[in-house]
């Protein structure tokens, strides 16, 4: 098979699965999903010759590079908006939360935001993406040992973080504990 036909096959084979993983760091701003997805592609159309046999991986690891120039230039056309007077409040767009209004499992999505973004990104790639210890190793361009041990470090990181924003939260061993008089 030619680097051509390769490249159209990873295309073909692993679109969405690119836009998924751009459109969840995102949170759907829709454009620049587009935007990233298509930088993604034409990075791999012109290092189509360096694709792996198992490309996904390596294609997320191209994800998160252009990921990170979008979240770069969205945050400087943010601050120009800012100073040009142009924001939601000026134009009375603001909406305010009802003290109701915390959608289901948001605490989690909190302990979250409070990582490090290389916890978040470990942690995404296990669970949203799905990966494999040695294919979060590609992403993050190191060893499988050095990926296992910041996954590790992450999921302790948010248990921690959990723990910090509901103590109640159930846990099955502690759970177990006390229903049998050992905690």
């Amino acid at each position: 098979m030619s680097n051509d036909e390769f490249f159209a096959a990873a295309y073909r084979e692993h679109y969405w699965a690119v836009s998924r993983y751009v459109a969840r760091r995102l949170d759907g701003r829709t454009s620049e999903v587009e935007e990233v997805v298509a930088e993604v592609f034409t990075v791999a159309w012109r290092r189509r010759a360096d694709l792996p046999g198992s490309p996904l991986p390596w294609l997320y690891g191209v994800a998160r590079n252009c990921l990170a120039n979008a979240v770069r230039g969205y945050g400087r056309r943010r601050r120009l908006v800012a100073r040009l007077g142009n924001d939601e409040t000026a134009h009375g767009r603001q909406v305010v939360a009802g003290p109701d209004t915390e959608a289901p499992g948001a605490w989690v999505h909190e302990a979250l935001a409070r990582l490090s973004e290389g916890d978040r990104e470990v942690l995404r790639l296990t669970a949203w993406e799905e990966l494999a210890v040695d294919e979060v190793a590609v992403v993050l361009g190191c060893g499988s040992r050095a990926a296992a041990m910041r996954l590790h470090r992450a999921r302790r990181r948010l248990r921690a973080e959990i723990d910090r924003i509901r103590p109640d939260a159930t846990r099955p061993d502690a759970t177990l504990t006390k229903e049998h008089g050992h905690g």
